[in-house]
């Protein structure tokens, strides 16, 4: 059944998403953006095991103080690839697949336009940002923002592929892209870092190799692979009411992900001002609770396709029990996580470092982390509804709020009491009530396209 399953087209894999037994079928969808988000979460982790063991604090604090600002820059492929799962995946539910791969092409040629006019961006912002940070990292962080501009058109294709394949209900494909990813990086990062010793530089050259090599097999797979879902460029020109509507779909999803990441750099400039060994405990943390965060809400992916295609195609109420079931899933997934992580936590910081310092604070920080689990889980899935529905504005006011108002905010008006403490209670804080905001709304939502 399962090999069967991997097998189908896309008219195969509508009609079990349409009409197949709703539970196996999610879990069946589940299960690859599951294993893709614990490959996905490694990918940091082992960027961090290099940095930390062979570079020092000082390089992977520079890196966990630049996360926010690279993804802030890539925020716009995130809003496109948003778009392009709720557009693509409403086409193939009506069975337009024509359509569909009309849409796809527009999507993959704009996305990586952008990319390109983008990246200078990046290197501009590396100028002024590196010159206010503590000078114990300066340094490190204008050469990691300057050399990531390098990575992030290649980052936007691949957000662009994973939409894709989700859209159809092929999120095992993204599964495979992200397995090679982890393969190359590790190479990557054992003979740049390791072997070379060249540190951070290294760690940045092993994504720009990784990321240069995971896209032309991604262009093999979408335009030269024989099937019936082949993409072609032939007779293509820019159809302006596709871009206009990626567009109008994608820019609360943009403004979401900047505003998010806006939100997580000015969290890390009130954790910067303690030094670079309590911002890097922080980004001990962060690696490993990725893991944590990465798999209840990876639900969210496959809740979006069996919404937009039940959408699509008329069933409502199929389109909110994929919901409901998304979940329970993820909060069960989330609480077994946090039964297993919490006991082992001093066994995994040390992996990272041995400087007491900086596992004390990992440590501590990495317990708060971890229970806010099953509240991120449930306020993704939800997200992955709306993004189904269409209604991406909703995911734009949940996560300003979360990031903004119930977590920025509880970070100034506790600093003064609980120091860099106030950081890790404010993500517990605003992840269970960004959940019952968003649970309040779903109930509230009337389960037809928004799209029209």
């Amino acid at each position: 059944m399962k090999f069967k399953f991997l097998n189908q087209n896309m008219e195969q894999r509508r009609e079990l998403i349409l009409r197949g037994n709703l539970l196996p079928t999610l879990l069946m969808l589940s299960v690859p953006a599951l294993m893709m988000g614990i490959v996905q979460s490694l990918i940091p982790v082992i960027d961090g095991l290099f940095l930390n063991n062979l570079a020092g604090t000082r390089a992977a604090s520079a890196v966990t103080y630049c996360t926010p600002i690279v993804n802030m820059t890539s925020a716009l492929s995130q809003g496109l690839s948003v778009a392009g799962m709720a557009i693509i995946g409403q086409s193939n539910g009506r069975g337009d697949f024509k359509g569909s791969r009309r849409i796809t092409v527009q999507l993959v040629v704009f996305a990586f336009i952008l990319g390109f006019i983008l990246a200078p961006l990046l290197v501009g912002l590396a100028f002024p940002i590196s010159a206010h940070v503590d000078s114990e990292i300066s340094h490190n962080v204008f050469l990691y923002l300057s050399l990531n501009a390098l990575v992030i058109p290649f980052s936007f294709l691949e957000s662009i592929y994973n939409a894709i394949k989700n859209a159809s209900g092929k999120p095992e494909d993204s599964f495979i892209r992200m397995i090679i990813m982890l393969i190359f990086k590790i190479l990557f990062n054992t003979l740049f870092v390791a072997v070379f010793s060249m540190g951070l530089i290294g760690s940045v050259m092993a994504s720009l190799a990784s990321n240069i090599l995971i896209t032309f097999w991604m262009f093999y797979e979408l335009f030269m692979k024989k099937n019936g879902d082949r993409l072609e460029f032939k007779g293509f020109h820019f159809d302006k009411d596709i871009i206009k509507q990626l567009l109008y779909i994608g820019f609360p999803s943009m403004l979401s992900s900047l505003m998010l990441n806006l939100g997580f750099f000015l969290i890390n400039n009130e954790v910067e001002k303690y030094g670079a060994i309590v911002l890097n405990g922080q980004g001990i943390a962060n690696n490993i609770t990725s893991v944590c965060f990465i798999l209840p809400s990876s639900f969210g992916s496959a809740v979006t396709t069996m919404v937009s295609m039940n959408i699509g195609a008329g069933q409502s109420k199929r389109a909110k029990y994929s919901c409901l079931v998304g979940c329970i899933t993820s909060a069960i997934t989330a609480i077994i996580l946090i039964a297993v992580i919490v006991p082992l936590s001093s066994h995994l910081t040390v992996l990272f470092t041995r400087e007491q310092d900086v596992l004390s604070i990992a440590n501590r920080a990495l317990h708060i982390y971890t229970y806010s689990v099953v509240g991120f889980g449930i306020c993704m899935v939800e997200q992955g509804a709306f993004i189904g529905l269409g209604k991406t504005k909703v995911t734009l006011v949940i996560s300003v709020l979360r990031v903004w108002l119930l977590r920025y905010l509880f970070i100034l008006a506790t600093e003064h009491s609980l120091g860099y403490f106030s950081v890790f209670w404010g993500n517990l804080f605003s992840n269970y009530m960004a959940a019952l905001l968003i649970t309040l709304l779903i109930f509230k939502v009337k389960w037809r396209s928004n799209l029209h």
